[in-house]
């Protein structure tokens, strides 16, 4: 019995102790939990008391702490088309084209008071790029519309300093011109490349002068758009002068970029910037023009070194002429066509003669007034345009063949084009709205 109640005492004894040492451990981690509380607690409202004074003395009053300097850090921000224009940024003008006329029926011509008696000045701003330099003499090609009708042109080089310039030869049709100048003060010469090489896609960059010389040299940047694009022109007149084939790109070519350079990014020139595409026809439903953007056109550089040449030589285009007024077929009613051309109902294109001029070619081959040419040389004539085209694409001398309507009765004459085209016996057209 003594062994059991000994082993019951130490059970008890084990018991307390253990009951103790719980007891005293979780006394322990509460009086740990509750101290961290407090000192948790204590951190939170002590960190809000301290942030809240940081923040309402962060702003200083001292002014000169705001300071700053830039980076000595260099980048090298070198491009291909930064080194394509630079190698041609100095060979790159401004024209400036000035025209003198008698201001008689102003109000101060006529009755007699004012200065303006000297007439009046208008002035027409574009670019243009120098192609060659020889001995003292700097050529350089514009278009021919930024200079014609002027009595005066200068060049504005890209240093600023200005030159007068003289016209050497220009041409409506192909609207390219050349101007001379004093070759002391240029710097760079530009070259062109192959326009046939272009290809779709590629980089084109546009150099020239935009609304004038304020923004001269101005370069932008875009893409091939279409290597050969056929476009209606017109001639000095507003009168159709036929199809021509174009460079089309979307860099941003507005008026004053006329006769500057489309370049690729070797620096080589490949076309001449020479119309831009501003606005598109009416709809049927609205009578406002639509804006166009991205729609600028280049005149080819084979285009324009094979045009050049032939104004350097001989200050114009030698160009074969008709000698007669001409009206588009479709301009002519249904039942004109009948009563008074008496064409067969199967003819439905072609010119129709109005007038032939006593040094006409077609004159002595018997063509005469309401005949309708529907043919030149082997192709065929579908209105005042094609007939150009074709005409152009002779030389004077050369005999073409002739297919026309005479009465009813289609006819066939070899004509022998002895004819030069000038302002006096050109092809023209009576054509409404040309």
């Amino acid at each position: 019995m003594k062994n059991g109640n000994e082993q019951k005492e130490k059970e008890a004894k084990y018991s307390e102790v253990g009951g103790a040492k719980k007891r005293s451990g979780m006394l322990k981690l509460f009086l740990i939990a509750l101290v961290g509380g407090i000192i948790g607690g204590g951190a939170i409202v002590g960190g809000y008391t301290v942030y809240q004074q940081s923040e309402s003395n962060a702003v200083t009053t001292n002014n000169a702490k705001g300071q700053t300097g830039v980076s000595n850090i260099k980048v090298n921000v070198s491009t291909q088309s930064t080194k394509a224009f630079n190698k041609i940024q100095n060979a790159v003008v401004s024209v400036e084209a000035y025209s003198t006329k008698s201001s008689g029926d102003s109000l101060d011509d006529i009755f007699g008071s004012g200065s303006s008696s000297s007439g009046a000045t208008s002035e027409s701003e574009g670019s243009g790029v120098i192609y060659k330099k020889s001995d003292n003499t700097a050529f350089i090609v514009t278009n021919n519309h930024v200079i014609s009708g002027s009595n005066k042109v200068e060049v504005l080089l890209n240093d600023g300093k200005k030159e007068e310039a003289t016209v050497v030869g220009h041409d409506s049709v192909t609207d390219l011109a050349v101007l001379k100048i004093n070759a002391n003060n240029v710097k760079q010469v530009a070259s062109f490349g192959n326009s046939d090489n272009i290809q779709v896609g590629q980089t084109a960059l546009a150099i020239g002068s935009p609304l004038g010389s304020t923004y001269a040299t101005s370069l932008t940047q875009g893409i091939i758009s279409a290597k050969k694009r056929t476009i209606d022109t017109t001639d000095s007149s507003g009168v159709n002068s036929g199809q021509t084939t174009v460079i089309q790109t979307d860099a941003a070519i507005n008026p004053g970029n006329s006769g500057g350079p489309l370049i690729d990014l070797s620096g080589q020139v490949v076309g001449i910037n020479s119309m831009k595409l501003a606005n598109t026809g009416s709809s049927s439903s609205s009578t406002s023009s639509t804006s166009v953007e991205g729609m600028g056109f280049a005149i080819p550089s084979n285009e324009v070194v094979k045009v050049i040449n032939l104004l350097v030589k001989d200050g114009k285009i030698k160009r074969p002429a008709l000698g007669i007024s001409l009206v588009d077929l479709n301009y002519v009613s249904t039942s004109d066509q009948k009563s008074v051309l008496k064409l067969p109902t199967s003819i439905t294109s072609g010119v129709v003669v109005l007038k032939v001029a006593d040094n006409s070619p077609l004159k002595s081959a018997g063509i005469t007034k309401y005949d309708v040419i529907t043919s030149l040389g082997g192709k065929e004539v579908k209105g005042l345009s094609s007939l150009r085209e074709v005409l152009y694409n002779h030389k004077i001398g050369d005999t073409v063949e002739v297919k026309y309507y005479h009465e009813g009765t289609q006819k066939t004459a070899n004509v022998k084009l002895s004819l030069e085209a000038d302002d006096s016996n050109t092809t023209t057209s009576s054509n409404s709205g040309n």
